[in-house]
């Protein structure tokens, strides 16, 4: 009976460990930033870690054009662009976290908090 407590309470103590790790990656990952681009650069989206764009900046040259449709498709590709690269950037700043570690499940709980993953 003994025993079985001991293993109660160091589980418990894991789980307590693991929650800290836990808000420690999601500050981590939260605090990320990541940029995409497109039509050579004249259209840049900035993203969070959190999956929100942050900043959209569009060459007044483009804006003069009055090719709105072009400019809708750049502002989509830009954007695309940004949230993959800060998908594979929280992928590999968890790879460092867990030690390269396969956690199932790891990538859909950051997505239940509002950050990237699968």
């Amino acid at each position: 009976m003994f025993k079985e407590l001991s293993q109660l309470a160091s589980l418990m103590k894991q789980a307590q460990g693991m929650s800290g790790k836990m808000q420690e990656m999601k500050d981590r990952m939260a605090a990320l930033r990541s940029e995409g681009q497109a039509g050579g650069g004249m259209v840049t989206v900035e993203v969070n870690g959190q999956m929100k764009v942050v900043s959209c900046r569009i060459d007044p040259a483009l804006m003069q054009s009055g090719d709105r449709e072009m400019l809708e498709e750049l502002v989509c590709a830009a954007t695309n662009q940004a949230l993959d690269k800060i998908r594979e950037t929280q992928m590999n700043e968890m790879q460092k976290l867990t030690g390269g570690m396969n956690i199932p499940g790891l990538g859909a709980a950051f997505a239940g908090m509002g950050l990237g993953g699968e």
